[in-house]
């Protein structure tokens, strides 16, 4: 399966934004791709930098763009995961994943689970946490297991998807550093954050594609030092073996063939759910064990 990762910068406009992501997608079709991955809210800035009630506006559109990204999807004749911010009613908003098939039929979507509340990234006063499970979606090209961003920490939700029967696993991403942050912290963050995920990788026998955002995004409000993000968006094999990576700084249209037969191959060498001790964990049902 050719999948396409598409890393952008924010271009200041959601007009821009959006013809320079349709024009990407359209080149990734031509170059062969049958799935293509947008970054998380790839059609403005990552907004969640301050909390300003006026910002709520962006997702006023939301059925407009649903359709918009469906025509694109069918236009180009690929399945395509969207990032968009949903308005579900008054007062009630997620960060929701949209999965279009070739034809731009939805093939199903995916509203963000887990939440953060940190620094720059004040998600919780914009999104609801999700509410349809760990379900991975059906398409042409495989089970899809979509998750966003957070999500990647978490190994429960990658691994509720592969009970579910997902054969590959797919972040849309917003994560980057603060430019005053040392050069080692720095390091230190983006190799966690590719360890982890490498690992949900291995641990469930699956491949995995995390698509970032690239680029500076200034705070706005003036309440931070804004945000650098880190791009190196990637593909990995089902264990863990880097397959493809993209650039810290540069937007990158990554292409990469993903085998997904490859995974059988790897489960019966390793069986992890073969072994697992679903008889000895209860206590992930708890926050904490005292």
């Amino acid at each position: 399966m050719k999948t396409a990762l598409i890393q952008q910068r924010y271009t200041g406009a959601k007009e821009t934004m959006v013809r320079a992501t349709a024009a990407r997608v359209a080149q990734a079709a031509a170059q062969g791709a049958e799935l293509v991955v947008l970054q998380e809210l790839h059609q403005g800035p990552y907004f969640c930098q301050s909390e300003e009630v006026a910002l709520f506006d962006l997702a006023e559109s939301y059925e407009a763009d649903v359709a918009y990204w469906s025509e694109v999807a069918r236009k180009n004749g690929v399945v395509m995961v969207a990032s968009l911010f949903e308005k579900r009613a008054a007062g009630l908003y997620h960060n929701t994943a949209v999965v279009f098939e070739r034809d731009g039929t939805i093939a199903g979507r995916y509203r963000k689970m887990h939440i953060p509340d940190d620094p720059g990234f004040y998600e919780k006063f914009y999104f609801t946490p999700g509410d349809l499970g760990f379900t991975p979606v059906d398409t042409s090209v495989g089970r899809l297991g979509v998750l966003v961003c957070w999500d990647q920490w978490y190994p429960e939700a990658a691994r509720l998807m592969a009970l579910k029967g997902a054969e590959i696993l797919i972040y849309p991403t917003a994560i980057g550093w603060f430019d005053a942050d040392p050069e080692e912290e720095k390091r230190r963050q983006k190799e966690a954050w590719r360890v982890v995920q490498r690992g949900h990788a291995v641990a469930n026998g699956l491949p995995l594609v995390a698509v970032n955002r690239v680029g500076f995004e200034k705070d706005e409000s003036g309440t931070l030092d804004d945000i650098r993000f880190w791009g190196g968006s990637f593909v990995c094999g089902p264990q863990g073996e880097m397959l493809a990576e993209a650039s810290e700084s540069e937007e990158e249209i990554l292409l990469c063939d993903i085998d997904l037969a490859r995974c059988e191959t790897v489960r019966r060498w390793w069986p992890f759910l073969r072994d697992r001790r679903i008889d000895a964990y209860e206590g992930l049902l708890k926050r904490f064990i005292d």
